[in-house]
């Protein structure tokens, strides 16, 4: 079956050429969505404030030019802006083309980084190195799971088939296994694990999945993690210090209780950027990992609420372009990136504040990581792309029978009310 997608006789070709009509929703083309650019402008200025004053702090502790990283932070910064730029000109069709070899991708680079030499600070086999640049096979992992799990939710919606066990819930029950293997067990990267698993819930439950077969999903998805945890040392030493972190603050807990003094230390306003000694050798990750921790330091209770408060209008940004999302793929990968995101924000601030056991994963936006922000803002590109095509009617023809069976009240779409056209009229008049 050809992935690209099929254009409706009624549309005008060359308005679908020339990108003034979508050839898969047949919904004109208008001005996308900017206040995404505007929250994620804001987040990843915030971090680039932050590097740029703890830098003199990080090089002290490392012995190298005060100016490396926030050299390195603007680096990975213009990169993201490129590659925003080149995924939001590429039509939806463009990237389902892809979702195969985006795949095959992502398990060669699984492949490839489990046989290159490690770092000596971080033993796990999550970045490919080379030279002085590194590439974490994860956030690819993320990126091509995102396109190739739309791709494929699509095609059984279309087919009818997302309530058959044999074709829709042991393919994605196979793909939560390869993703514990890939992910969890060979890189050790359990919060990305979580990440991953979070998109793949979601994305099955807003498709239209019968809520018993998600539960079964998440069902599996708990047996491993629970088997994850207890056949690894360091992971049940995280747990303990998670428990009771201040039980072994120079051991397994250094990192949690630094957190906390750091969040502690900011107060309600902070101490300012001039301040603080936390990015001086005493909490670990400062830059990337721990950053939520920093900014707490410097900008105490109000700058934390603040972030908190951008997170929570992006992804309500998000969750307003699914409601009026017309093309069935293009509303799963706006689901896809708003668990991304939610999920690994949820995942990154509980662990600072105490809330959720350490998992090694960084802020969205926010913290320093090349490849996290390239991935992310390729994401973002895709959603400003999907953007431009929302309407208020999101009625997608059924294709069968047995199609119609599936969804039950909710009607395949499970995250945000869809609108309808002749109910806003009808409220309007």
């Amino acid at each position: 079956m050809n992935d690209r997608p099929r254009r409706s006789p009624t549309l005008n070709r060359r308005a679908v050429l020339n990108g003034q009509v979508s050839a898969e929703s047949g919904v004109r083309r208008h001005k996308p969505d900017y206040w995404l650019l505007v929250f994620a402008a804001l987040l990843m200025t915030i971090g680039l404030v932050v590097i740029y004053s703890i830098s003199p702090a990080l090089a002290a502790s490392q012995d190298i030019s005060q100016s490396y990283f926030i050299t390195k932070e603007l680096i990975n910064v213009g990169l993201g802006v490129a590659v925003f730029a080149a995924a939001a000109l590429l039509p939806t069709w463009w990237w389902r083309k892809i979702a195969g070899p985006l795949a095959a991708a992502a398990l060669i680079a699984s492949a490839v980084v489990m046989i290159t030499p490690t770092d000596e600070i971080y033993q796990a086999h999550r970045w490919i190195r080379a030279g002085g640049l590194s590439f974490q096979v994860a956030e690819l992992v993320k990126f091509a799971l995102l396109i190739g799990l739309a791709v494929f939710l699509t095609k059984q919606w279309r087919s009818g088939r997302l309530a058959d066990s044999n074709a829709t819930l042991k393919p994605l029950l196979i793909l939560v296994a390869v993703v514990g293997l890939l992910v969890a067990k060979l890189q050790s990267d359990l919060g990305s694990a979580a990440v991953v698993v979070a998109m793949i819930i979601m994305m099955a439950y807003a498709a239209g999945i019968p809520l018993k077969k998600v539960l079964l999903i998440g069902g599996c998805i708990l047996a491993l993690g629970a088997l994850a945890i207890s056949t690894s040392g360091y992971r049940r030493d995280r747990l303990a210090a998670f428990i009771h972190p201040e039980s072994n603050c120079q051991g397994s807990g250094y990192q949690a209780c630094q957190a906390l003094i750091s969040v502690g230390s900011g107060g309600v306003f902070g101490m300012g950027l001039g301040y603080g000694v936390q990015a001086y050798g005493y909490l670990p990750e400062a830059s990337n990992d721990s950053i939520f921790a920093i900014i707490a330091e410097k900008f105490g209770f109000v700058g934390t609420l603040a972030i908190i408060v951008i997170y929570t209008a992006f992804i309500a940004r998000l969750r307003r372009l699914i409601e009026h999302t017309a093309n069935q793929f293009n509303r799963l990968v706006l689901v896809g990136v708003l668990a991304w995101i939610s999920t690994q924000m949820i995942i990154n601030i509980g662990a600072m504040i105490g809330l959720l056991p350490l998992k090694g994963i960084t802020l969205p936006f926010i913290s320093q990581g090349g490849t996290s922000l390239i991935f992310l803002t390729a994401a973002l590109g895709l959603v400003f792309q999907i953007s431009r095509y929302t309407s208020y009617s999101v009625t997608e023809p059924k294709t069968s029978i047995s199609q119609q069976k599936s969804y039950g009240p909710f009607d395949g779409r499970r995250i945000g009310r869809p609108h309808n056209a002749a109910v806003v009229a009808g409220r309007r008049a």
